[in-house]
């Protein structure tokens, strides 16, 4: 299953792709945390990201494509995974599609997390004021004046995107306004209208692919037992087949041996008829001979 959570900040897509990730054992991967670790690792398109960042530029498009293709060839990915930050624009779309379709690979679904902005910042502003209220300290990227920034960003950059994924007929768009375990639940039925799990593995952590696994595994091993009746079943007609055998020999031997002894008795009878024949016939010429010389 692979899926791109959209929505603008605070709409819960954190929240929602790690429930996901427990559900159905599919990795989040977030382009920062990839970056981080590319350059860790030291891998070319990792060294090129340090470079780029080392010099106060952003990371260009095909950077940040390159080191998400190294990512979701690892085995963990293999099952699926949630985009996380990414993509940002219609052309990273573009780019991510371009990637997939080289590793023949698609997207299950896009969904949305349709939130009201008015209802955001109230909430912040009220998240705010009970933290001072503790004595707590207020991280400076959780205010309502760098929300609205935010806000102004992701309408003018990321919010073209509901529209790319849209016309592709991937978009799914959910009411983020719900409660958490309700959003999941809508997560869940959005996913299984989809085709991306299987309805009655649905919570039980299976995506598609793995749920295809199951019945074929319990068709293998029906197939498997219901040989083995067979083969006894073979072995035992083994000595049956034996037996037939040896009862066509038994009756067999006597008949031919019958054959024998009348085609014995019969070409006996012949010779000694023959012979017979031959003595009585010499012995007429002989007579006649006889009989002449004596006119004679």
């Amino acid at each position: 299953m692979r899926i791109i959570l959209l929505g603008p900040p605070g709409s819960g897509k954190g929240t929602q792709a790690q429930l996901l990730v427990q559900r159905y054992g599919i990795v989040q991967l977030s382009t920062g945390e990839m970056l981080r670790a590319a350059v860790a690792a030291g891998t070319p398109v990792g060294l090129k990201a340090k470079e780029i960042m080392a010099s106060g530029s952003l990371v260009p498009d095909e950077v940040v494509v390159g080191i998400i293709s190294d990512r979701i060839d690892q085995p963990d990915a293999r099952n699926g995974f949630i985009l996380d930050g990414f993509p940002r624009t219609v052309p990273q779309a573009e780019a991510l599609d371009e990637l997939l379709k080289a590793k023949r690979l698609k997207l299950d679904a896009v969904i949305e997390l349709r939130v009201n902005e008015s209802a955001l910042l109230h909430r912040v502003e009220t998240r705010v004021a009970q933290m001072r209220e503790r004595g707590e300290e207020v991280r400076l990227d959780d205010t309502p004046e760098v929300l609205t920034k935010r806000l102004a960003n992701y309408r003018s950059q990321t919010e073209p995107l509901i529209h790319y994924y849209s016309e592709r007929r991937k978009l799914s768009t959910i009411d983020g306004m719900m409660a958490i375990d309700e959003v999941t639940r809508a997560i869940d039925r959005q996913l299984q209208a989809l085709g991306a799990v299987e309805p009655q593995e649905a919570g039980k952590g299976k995506t598609r692919s793995a749920a295809k696994t199951a019945p074929v595994k319990k068709a293998r091993a029906a197939k498997k037992s219901a040989k083995k009746p067979a083969k006894a079943a073979k072995k035992a007609a083994k000595p049956a087949k034996s037996a037939k055998k040896a009862s066509k020999k038994a009756v067999k031997g006597p008949r031919n041996a019958a054959k024998k002894s009348v085609k014995k008795t019969v070409k006996k009878a012949a010779k000694k008829t023959a012979k017979k024949a031959v003595k009585k016939g010499a012995k007429k010429v002989a007579k006649k001979v006889t009989k002449k010389r004596a006119k004679r």
